[in-house]
């Protein structure tokens, strides 16, 4: 299983980015998917997440009406479409699948894969 996340980047205030997420897992339709962020010194905090088939998602306080999380499971990968970017969004960003039988939304300690992540930085 490789969950490999892309799209990251050096942004001003008020910018936009669009993260993917790539699953290479086997049954990626039958995963939730998400995303959290991590920055220097800060736990990881959730973000955004993806029911299996899509039509249901919830946030982070912080990031909502900013935020759009999505996915192709014709694609087997997952989106974060990030607007109006601030210095307090910067961090590492990871995707994370969460498997049949865990609950909607997930806990954290029920995301089983994990990728690496994406840097995003955003200048003020």
């Amino acid at each position: 299983v490789q969950l490999q996340a892309s799209g990251g980047g050096l942004v001003q205030t008020g910018g936009s980015l669009r993260l993917t997420c790539a699953a290479s897992i086997s049954g990626f339709s039958w995963y939730y998917m998400a995303w959290f962020r991590q920055s220097p010194g800060k736990e990881r905090e959730f973000v955004a997440a993806v029911s299996r088939s899509g039509p249901s998602t919830v946030y982070a306080d912080s990031v909502k009406g900013r935020f759009t999380i999505s996915r192709d499971n014709t694609e087997n990968a997952v989106y974060l479409q990030m607007n109006n970017l601030k210095p307090e969004d910067t961090a590492v960003y990871l995707c994370a699948a969460a498997p049949l039988g865990s609950r909607w939304p997930p806990a954290p300690n029920q995301y089983k894969y994990w990728g690496q992540g994406t840097q995003v930085t955003v200048s003020s």
